[in-house]
């Protein structure tokens, strides 16, 4: 493996007007791998008050200056004309009223990259102005309405959440879409005006939740889903207590107590071997054939043609399975400690997790040896754990492991940082045809599940052309390839071969070699004996770039880097259950599909894009990395952080919270809810609203502002409190979005449709009719972007591929005939 001392995005310069989360995050990222940043403050200092700025801020020269004053403005002119790019997240247009109008910049200096990171799209019409805060955008946008199976059955809706995943999403949509503009300024000399609303991010974060399938089969359905329609359809309260859920839980996707007290996380549904790895070392795989356990050796097959009506790697397991499969887990768990069981998961190659505290995680064994976790000097709090870097390349990643304190610089000391790297040498500017970023560029995709496959989606949709390789025979069950495949595998040409074939294995050289980037998931120990490490793939492709996401991997190897694992298990082991669930006795997944897998797709672009932009420079192919660890750190990032003396660990947690505070919650109205979110700084703004004026006295403010809010009806409320500049807004729900904001597909991105944009497919591949969310958050002026075609059948373009790549007709059919390749897994595209 190659080392350099130089960290990829070293020359870069960057100024960063960024608050609260999303632009600081950005510029984090940026100055993480390199980049010489500049944070700019108000006169008073940030606009959001807490230790987690020294995270935000860490490795970046810190200003404050007035930019209502002549000075002020003038010196913000004179640090953005040495600069790259240039990063703000107010409401759109408050930077222009301040003198710093981006497309007057850009067509001063047309190689500048500008990002702006609205709450709402500037082009929504109802929602542009609002005051978006973290909850307001996550209100909106139906992140707390219908919050997973489980709030929905024990009847809490809405249902809060202190995770900022609107900022998590939108930084990663934003940072990458920043270096990808960067790497393709290399090759045409101009730079972007790019545009990423928050709310528009979350959505692409939840959209493995908006997907609509129409004649969606039951086979898919899980206990939890029928157990609420059956309460829906027969009038039923949804009233389960936590307990009485657990018995709806697929025995290889729950929670079970430890010998110590402690509750393990297993994570095994879907995989061929998983399920029954795990049964054999718990010493019950006997136990379960013996009691008659089937086996259908072709889950693809129509379920009326099984040969039984279950079988192990298989989600979900009937409820009769599953409960006596459950009972023996759940003796046999009590027998050892959860450490006992993690290390037998991890060891015998299975997913499974104890449940940790965010605190315990930050003070982990395995994430501070990986580099997970760093320590920071920081100028304030001293010595503090922090999140480590979210992707990097390997061989470059030691200098990210030792971040600096935040400074305070003055202008002139800023100034003179940014004019110390010579200036950019690019190519004459070339404005005429708008491409891609990434037009032409030949990826080769390897993955699996979401995150891997849905970074290569997502790489598409800025012109790469994605070939996504299978296996002959898949490895796991149609819920998880062709289920979350219909959002992930959008874009891409499917081909199925058989690497353990030698012909199979030369047609994979022969794809080898024609692309620039390969990406993967999967840890180190996978890979080689599969040969399908780096050095096995260089040696066929000199110079191609690799691309690895893994579950528990950092920059260093750590105890559990080999370990396999989901998102849902960096769910649980960085506290993440613990705090929605409220404690170690009632631990509770995030509600979402690919919460931390998402992100952890949009890592691995900024890690491709990154490398792109290095090798450009040096020549040199850079392994990028990152893992769902890293991105269960981001996710986390307002408490993701502990020093001496640190305050508690007290954010909110548990099913009975509904906010931050008296004024940051939700209340019930007159005809449904609303999420309020106001400061204490702000209370003088109710004295323009008549009927909650007396907030300022109240001596019991929640019974006052219940008794006001419950006489009102929603829809005025949340229009009265934005007009006086106070953040509210009523809880949306994912249906109702996307049946306010669906079109008939139109071959569009949807990025001219405001925050929110969802294309109906009637003629789908699948033969249903199917109803997704657009690639549409990031919205560059310059670059083109591609609306991606629907997911294709897997193995639909074996044919296709291999004559593109020189291959006759007959080289083919005698491949089929080996099966060395395939042309698909299953008659029907959707197994009914």
């Amino acid at each position: 493996m190659q080392h350099c001392n130089q960290l990829p995005l070293q020359g870069v310069n960057v100024i960063d007007f960024g608050q609260y989360i999303a632009g600081p995050a950005v510029a984090m990222i940026l100055a993480d791998l390199g980049a010489t940043v500049v944070h700019i403050d108000p006169l008073d200092g940030p606009l959001w008050d807490s230790p987690a700025n020294a995270t935000l801020n860490r490795n970046k020269l810190c200003l404050r200056l007035d930019l209502k004053t002549a000075q002020g403005l003038h010196q913000a002119h004179e640090l953005i004309s040495r600069s790259d790019i240039v990063i703000e997240n107010f409401r759109p247009g408050v930077m222009s009223r301040l003198g710093l109008d981006f497309a007057a910049l850009r067509r001063a200096r047309p190689e500048l990259i500008t990002l702006s990171i609205p709450g709402f799209a500037s082009d929504d019409e109802l929602r542009a102005q609002w005051r978006a805060t973290e909850a307001v955008i996550a209100s909106a946008s139906g992140v707390f309405t219908d919050m997973g199976q489980n709030r929905v059955l024990m009847g809490i809706n809405p249902s809060f959440s202190p995770l900022p995943l609107a900022s998590a999403y939108g930084t990663m949509l934003a940072v990458s879409s920043v270096v990808l503009a960067l790497q393709a300024r290399e090759k045409h000399g101009v730079g972007d005006q790019i545009e990423v609303p928050l709310a528009a991010a979350v959505m692409e974060g939840l959209s493995y939740n908006s997907i609509k399938i129409d004649g969606y089969p039951l086979r898919y359905k899980t206990l939890r889903e029928k157990e609420s329609e059956r309460r829906r359809a027969e009038n039923l309260p949804m009233n389960l207590s936590y307990q009485d859920l657990q018995e709806f839980l697929d025995p290889f996707y729950r929670t079970y107590e430890c010998a110590d007290g402690r509750k393990f996380y297993a994570v095994c549904p879907s995989h061929r071997e998983h399920a029954k790895r795990c049964l054999q070392a718990m010493g019950i795989y006997e136990e379960m054939v013996v009691a008659g356990l089937p086996k259908v050796d072709d889950p693809y097959l129509p379920i009326d043609q099984w040969e039984g009506n279950a079988s192990l790697g298989v989600y979900p397991l009937p409820a009769d399975w599953a409960a006596r499969i459950s009972a023996r887990m759940k003796e046999v768990f009590l027998t050892k400690t959860a450490a006992e069981w993690e290390v037998i998961f991890g060891e015998g190659r299975f997913p499974g997790a104890p449940h940790r505290s965010t605190q315990e995680w930050l003070h982990d064994e395995h994430s501070n040896t990986a580099g997970l976790i760093v320590e920071v000097d920081d100028r304030e709090f001293g010595v503090m754990k922090q999140p480590g870097p979210i992707a990097w390349l390997e061989g470059c990643s030691e200098p990210m492991l030792k971040p600096l304190s935040r400074r305070d610089v003055s202008f002139e000391q800023a100034l003179a940082t940014l004019s110390e790297r010579p200036d950019p040498v690019l190519p004459p500017a070339k404005l005429d045809t708008p491409a891609g970023w990434l037009e032409g560029v030949k990826i080769l995709d390897l993955t699996n599940v979401i995150a891997g496959p849905h970074s290569t989606s997502f790489l598409g949709r800025f012109g790469a052309d994605v070939i996504k390789l299978d296996p002959v025979v898949p490895n796991y069950d149609p819920w998880n390839t062709v289920v979350f495949g219909m959002s992930s595998a959008r874009g891409k040409e499917s081909v199925l071969v058989d690497l353990n074939k030698p012909e199979g294995r030369e047609v994979f050289n022969r794809l080898v070699r024609e692309v620039d980037v390969i990406v993967m998931n999967a840890p180190d120990r996978q890979l080689a004996p599969l040969g399908l490490d780096e050095a096995s793939l260089q040696a066929v492709n000199p110079g191609v770039i690799f691309c690895q996401l893994d579950c528990f991997g950092g920059p260093r190897r750590g105890p559990r880097t080999d370990y396999l694992g989901y998102d849902d298990l960096i769910q649980a082991t960085t506290g993440i259950m613990l705090r929605f669930g409220g404690g170690m006795e009632t631990p509770e997944e995030h509600a979402h599909v690919g919460t931390i897998d998402v992100m952890c797709g949009f890592a691995a672009a900024l890690g491709v894009a990154t490398a792109l932009y290095r090798k450009h420079h040096s020549g040199e192919a850079y392994r990028a990395r990152t893992s769902l660890a890293s991105l269960g750190n981001l996710v986390q990032i307002p408490f993701c952080y502990d020093y001496p003396g640190r305050g508690p660990f007290n954010e909110p947690s548990g099913r009975d919270v509904a906010g931050y505070s008296d004024l940051s919650r939700f209340y019930r109205t007159a005809d449904g809810w609303i999420y309020l979110d106001a400061s204490e700084g702000e209370l003088h703004k109710f004295a323009a609203i008549a009927d909650l004026s007396g907030v300022t006295c109240a001596s019991d403010r929640v019974g006052y502002l219940q008794s006001a809010i419950g006489r009102m009806s929603s829809a005025v409320l949340q229009e009265r409190l934005q007009a006086a500049n106070i953040a509210a807004a009523v809880p949306d729900n994912i249906d109702h979005l996307r049946s306010q904001y669906s079109r008939s597909a139109d071959g569009q991105p949807g990025i001219e449709n405001g925050s929110y944009s969802f294309s109906i497919y009637n003629d789908h591949p699948s033969g249903h009719r199917v109803t997704q969310l657009d690639p549409y958050a990031i919205r560059p002026r310059v670059g083109r972007i591609r609306a991606l075609s629907p997911a294709e059948k897997f193995g639909a373009s074996t044919r296709k591929v291999l004559s593109r790549y020189g291959y006759t007709e007959a080289q083919i059919q005698s491949l089929l005939d080996a099966s060395a390749i395939g042309e698909s897994w299953s008659e029907e595209y959707l197994p009914s």
